[in-house]
């Protein structure tokens, strides 16, 4: 049960002073998606949104959180609750998805929300209060993947005590956050009177009112500089209500410096060992105990920053647990000028120490970007030849390019190291066309360092495995098999003798290789073992990337159980060695792609979707050409599978398009979008065009098994459509013993069904059943289920008839559950009536033909218009629509508008 009060907004205090200013920055505006108003305790975060909700008119729900609320499941559903609370309709299913043991129910939920905030089409304002009590990562994962696909209308706001550690840099970049920090908090002199006066009930003269915020330049922590400097301070002979102290401003965040008045009132009235501890510490991004004690070589850090942090000292904690802190920007900017004009030669002495150590305990990158402004060229090269390599394989490749840019020329042109890591980037940013004259120079580097002798000899001739490795994949591009083969062992041979971890990425080579020949039994044991090395090697990148090829050979060969634990325990992996919530997550288009089709064939749509958002979010961007098209696939095919023909032949004749054009730029043959892109076209009813796309059956134009098997299936489809089923029925003979043989499940049950469709054809019903019973069989033992609702409804029709089907068992009453659901959508009529000798339905076949009104108002709901812009494209009033609408759906025999889209394209009267 959740606690209501948590969803109540505070009540305004009449007294408080009302900040326009700040409440007119929290409005809504286009592409803002986030309010994050970050402060410190008694800085007024609360008071300030409840006031500026208290004027908006957008509906709002608020979230309240405590100390129990950093709980994944719990904190979702309390956002929801939230939510309905508020009286948002429609989220009964998200709950209910909570509720399940699942690892993707939160997830599903989130997902849910989502579509339900989008369909709902009303502006919302979600508040949560004291977020800064969420710690867990995979909730602000959560979190991040929720404001990532949040409809337009939506705006959320957080109020939080520190930063929270989502992707704000990225959002930013994307004008999708507005920042209400302490310094936009300041009190201007109106606000300042106000609040002595009204809120403290203090009166002060415009002289003192004045006096204060000049003195204070208008900063939000004047309480703080009032105790330090040990003035402001007002005596009830002035005011009768003597106070300890005055709330005040902060610096206009516009410019960028603190006065040397205001530091030194800081600086002067600490204590000695405070002030040093200040300067020395200020070269450091962010702080903590351990850093600060390697660079003071001093042991008593951990006090110094809880003393700080107990009197206010500008110090901002980045978590909960007194860990880590940065000083306000402003602040330390002054006590770095401090410092560097005081003693130049310490201040480089501590920034060199602080770096040290940030490369030494992981932070790397951080490490990085701190020489890099200070254009330590010479300490640059020599971080990136020691650290580059596994940057580039968890995922920062174009990082480490724009670093190698910015180095001199020379130093590269003579750095083998360096041009090795400039060729993984490339290859990794699927730059391909650059990598040959690169390798070649490479080569003539290091027969030159050979020849020569030169000190680092040995370590050139262990690059030589690495070139192997680039020009293997190189090979794949060509199609050319066996010198992509020969290398890769080649590189396995002598990867021993080599100090440089290339195990991982080798063996996913080799499983890409026996996956293109269709040896997946092959393939799965490379790539488990590339998934091991990776693991060892610490590639999280190839780990993913090899995980997830081998969830999909595992799907494909009817383990879904065993793909979905694989992906698991890869991402947990991933996660628990590599989790960074301020930064993207780290994907796999493999993983993702063979989560999708198998959460699709298992009738979860909702949660194929979750898994899809992510790379389409790729395809937006740009991404390499062989993930585009697997994208797309898989894409087409969950909208294939749910009826969404239109989308589903656009997005997979673009992958069809991008496979054939960017051939040259692929290094594995993905799947084969030809094959179900002519699904579509049958399913919409125009077999030509379904035959136009395939080819001929003897067209020998995929290397890969399974591939040539997918296309050769839909070929049979297509026969069977125009009536020939015998023809089809040889296509199949020959299939069948190799899908058998090489455990091709799917295709194998597939093959089964098309099989007996084309026996039922030629009346030979006895076999037809014996047929289609094996497909069930070996789909119940595999799990599928999905696969039969793709199938033509006159064998959607047949299956539903097997006594196999009508038997109990959790999965036959799955099956038969969904087969009644879909023919249930569609009248019986429209059920049957898909063309299956290839005779397109004709208007003629509707009990009374449309009107052209009728039929104009259709053509409108097919281009997606809502019935406002119908009724003003018309020029009719919004009532005369309802009208046309009411007769179109009766006329069709159908009650929505997807039923009456569907109806309508069966019949012939739509266009793909």
């Amino acid at each position: 049960m959740l606690l209501t009060t948590k969803f109540l907004r505070p009540t305004s205090d009449q007294r408080a002073v009302r900040r326009e200013r700040l409440s007119s920055m929290l409005e809504p505006n286009s592409p803002k998606r986030l309010n994050l108003v970050i402060a410190p305790a008694g800085f007024g975060k609360t008071t300030l949104v409840a006031q500026w909700c208290a004027r908006t008119s957008l509906p709002t729900a608020w979230l309240s959180l405590d100390e129990h609320d950093d709980d994944r499941r719990r904190f979702w559903q309390y956002v929801i609750g939230a939510f309905e609370y508020s009286g948002l309709a429609g989220l009964e299913e998200c709950r209910k998805q909570l509720n399940q043991d699942s690892a993707d129910a939160v997830t599903g939920a989130i997902t849910g929300l989502l579509n339900v905030l989008s369909s709902d089409k009303s502006p919302w304002n979600l508040v949560i209060d004291d977020f800064h009590l969420v710690r867990n990562d995979q909730t602000l994962r959560d979190f991040a993947y929720f404001v990532d696909y949040l409809p337009p209308e939506i705006m959320v706001t957080l109020a939080s005590r520190s930063e929270p550690h989502l992707p704000l840099a990225r959002w930013r970049v994307r004008r999708w956050v507005e920042d209400v920090h302490p310094s936009l908090l300041a009190f201007s002199e109106d606000e300042c009177h106000l609040f002595f006066r009204d809120t403290m009930g203090i009166n002060l003269s415009d002289t003192e009112v004045q006096s204060i915020c000049r003195k204070t330049e208008g900063w939000v922590a004047a309480m703080q500089l009032t105790a330090l400097s040990g003035g402001g301070q007002i005596d009830d002979a002035k005011t009768g209500n003597p106070q300890d102290s005055i709330s005040r401003g902060q610096l206009d965040i516009d410019e960028r410096h603190i006065s040397d008045y205001v530091l030194a009132e800081v600086l002067e009235q600490q204590p000695a060992e405070i002030a040093d501890f200040l300067l020395d510490t200020a070269c450091c991004p962010r702080l903590c105990a351990s850093l600060c004690d390697f660079i003071r070589e001093q042991q008593d850090s951990q006090q110094k920053l809880e003393q700080l942090l107990s009197q206010n000292l500008f110090l901002i904690p980045l978590d909960n647990h007194d860990e880590w802190f940065r000083y306000h920007d402003l602040f330390r900017d002054a006590l770095l000028q401090r410092i560097k004009h005081s003693n130049p030669e310490r201040a480089l002495r501590l920034w060199r120490k602080t770096v040290e150590w940030l490369l030494d305990h992981g932070h790397v990158q951080e490490g990085i970007s701190q020489i890099v402004h200070q254009k330590d060229w010479d300490w640059l090269a020599t971080v990136l030849s020691e650290h580059g390599n596994n940057l580039i394989h968890g995922g920062y490749h174009l990082p480490v390019l724009d670093w190698i840019e910015s180095l001199p020329e020379h130093r590269v042109e003579d750095s083998p190291q360096l041009q090795m890591l400039r060729i993984w980037g490339l290859f990794f940013a699927n730059r391909l066309d650059a990598l040959a004259p690169l390798l070649t120079s490479l080569e003539d580097l290091l027969d030159r360092r050979v020849a020569d002798s030169h000190p680092d000899a040995e370590g050139a001739l262990g690059l030589q495995s690495e070139i192997s490795l680039i020009r293997s994949y190189l090979a794949r591009t060509r199609s050319d098999d066996k010198s992509a083969s020969d290398l890769t062992r080649q590189v396995l041979k002598d990867i021993d003798h080599t100090k440089i971890p290339l195990k991982s990425v080798t063996y996913y080579g080799l499983g890409l290789d026996y996956h293109g020949e269709g040896l997946l039994a092959d393939a799965e044991d490379a790539l488990q073992s590339a998934v091991r090395y990776g693991q060892v090697e610490r590639k999280p990148s190839t780990v993913l990337s090899s995980g997830g090829l081998l969830a999909w050979i595992q799907y494909n060969r009817g383990d879904m159980d065993l793909a979905l634990e694989t992906c698991t325990e890869i991402r947990q992996w991933v996660d628990k060695h590599y989790s960074d919530p301020s930064q993207p997550r780290l994907i796999s288009c493999w993983q993702n792609s063979a989560l999708t089709e198998i959460y699709r064939e298992r009738n979860e749509p909702q949660l194929a979707a979750t898994h899809l958002a992510p790379l389409l979010e790729h395809v937006n961007r740009g991404t390499e050409a062989g993930q585009h098209v697997i994208i797309q696939y898989v894409r087409g095919h969950l909208a294939f599978s749910e009826g969404r023909l239109r989308e589903a032949i656009e997005v997979l004749e673009d992958a069809a398009l991008v496979g054939r054009k960017r051939r040259d730029h692929i290094v594995f043959e993905p799947p084969a979008s030809s094959a179900l892109l002519a699904r579509c076209y049958l399913a919409g009813g125009y077999p030509d065009k379904a035959q136009a796309c395939l080819g001929s059956p003897e067209d020998r134009q995929f290397t890969n098994p399974l591939n040539r098997e997918q296309n050769l299936i839909s070929n049979a489809r297509v026969l069977v459509a125009q009536g020939y089923p015998e023809k089809a029925q040889r296509i199949l003979e020959e299939l069948l013993p190799s899908a058998e043989r090489n455990a091709h499940t799917r295709h194998l049950v597939e093959i089964l069904l098309v099989y007996g469709e084309a026996l039922d054809l030629q009346d030979r019903e006895q076999e037809a059943t014996q047929m289609l019973n094996r497909a069930v069989t070996k789909a119940s033992e595999a799990g599928f289920m999905r696969l039969f609702a793709e199938e033509s409804p006159r064998l959607r029709h047949r299956v539903r008839e097997l006594a196999i089907v009508q038997t109990p068992g959790r999965w036959n009453q799955a099956l038969l559950a969904m087969l009644e659901q879909q023919a249930s959508e569609l009248s019986d009529n429209a059920g049957m009536s898909a063309p299956i000798q290839g005779h397109k339905p004709t208007p003629a076949q509707l009990p009374e033909p449309l009107s052209s009104r009728e039929m104009e108002v259709l053509a409108l709901i097919n281009e997606g218009h809502a019935n406002k812009e119908i009724a003003t494209r018309m020029e009719v009033a919004p009532a005369t629509v309802k009208a046309h609408i009411r007769n179109l759906y009766g006329k069709l025999g159908v009650g929505r508008r997807t039923e009456a889209l569907a109806k309508a394209r069966d019949l012939g009267l739509l266009d793909l």
